[in-house]
């Protein structure tokens, strides 16, 4: 099989990683065990003991890699808030939701797996790069407010953007094109975005 091939050159770690990914997209992140991921990547079931404490640790490492990921989609669409901060940051929310459709096992080892991102310092490195995009660009938007009005936490709205996307995702992002909405999610996302912007004083009336 293929992936005991590049056990035996030495990534066995990544094999189990990649098997895990097809796991949890065809179960869900709770619903298969560590021996089923053995097994998917052509090993035995005592092999995965060599790099993960147990599931939830290989779920960590899933996860992990996720963030890196999604954290470099982010700042690759956000491109240092070129052409306009505001631009910038919409094309964030639209690589928010590629990356949930196309990703998702990756995505749901993120968000719905259950783990403790604290629990982990590497995880927890990757989770807060990505939202430290998040933060970069609400600083960028707020540079346009005229001087002396007030200016929300950018940590705040970072975390307000994020819960709006992937509330898009949850809600409106899986099955069938308007299933739930006749909006297109991309398109809902980015008018919710733009309306909350608007209340914050972003966005001129």
């Amino acid at each position: 099989m293929p992936p005991r091939q590049s056990y035996h050159h030495g990534n066995l770690r990544q094999a189990l990683v990649e098997a895990t990914v097809r796991l949890i997209e065809e179960k869900g992140p709770q619903a298969f065990t560590l021996a089923e991921a053995a097994r998917l990547a052509g090993v035995s079931a005592a092999a995965p003991y060599r790099h993960f404490t147990g599931r939830d640790e290989l779920l960590e490492e899933v996860a992990r890699q996720g963030f890196e990921e999604f954290a470099g989609r982010l700042e690759t669409a956000f491109d240092h808030g070129r052409p306009s901060p505001l631009s910038a940051f919409l094309r964030m929310g639209q690589a928010y939701l590629a990356f949930a459709a196309e990703r998702r096992g990756f995505y749901m080892a993120m968000f719905e797996s259950g783990i403790s991102i604290t629990g982990n310092a590497a995880l927890t490195q990757a989770a807060d790069r990505a939202r430290g995009v998040l933060v970069t660009a609400s600083e960028a938007l707020f540079r346009r407010l005229p001087p002396g009005r007030p200016r929300p936490p950018a940590g705040i709205v970072a975390d307000h953007i994020w819960a709006m996307s992937h509330g898009v995702v949850e809600l409106f992002g899986r099955g069938k094109p308007g299933g739930r909405s006749p909006i297109q999610p991309a398109d809902m996302l980015e008018s919710g975005a733009l309306i909350y912007l608007r209340g914050l004083g972003v966005i001129p009336d």
